[in-house]
């Protein structure tokens, strides 16, 4: 049986909703499931900017980051299937890994 996607909020946020197709900005950390950080937005100093889109970010993204608030934060425990697959990413994301994330929302633009 293929394991879930877990949200966690950490911190609820106040603030315009996410949605598919939105541009946010958030903050970031990723690990692996033995703990390394593959990935971080606050090493880089620089918030992460993308479209909640399937060409843009991972599905467990799309679906995690769904009716969160701006100013809220969230761990996603995502399952490979919503992850990267059996694909490897770099060389710190292997194949059918199961990936953790602290997302911290930002800012979100709506077409309205």
């Amino acid at each position: 049986m293929q394991q879930q996607l877990k949200i966690e909020d950490l911190v609820a946020g106040t603030g315009k909703k996410a949605e598919r197709g939105a541009l946010i900005t958030a903050h970031y950390r990723g690990w692996l499931e033995d703990g390394t950080e593959f990935d971080s937005s606050y090493k880089k100093d620089t918030p992460f900017q993308t479209v909640l889109s399937n060409k843009r970010v991972i599905q467990g993204w799309i679906l995690g980051l769904k009716d969160m608030r701006v100013g809220g934060k969230r761990r996603l425990q995502v399952p490979a299937h919503l992850a990267y697959g059996e694909r490897q990413i770099g060389n710190m994301i292997p194949p059918n890994a199961n990936l953790t994330f602290e997302i911290e929302l930002l800012e979100v633009l709506t077409r309205e």
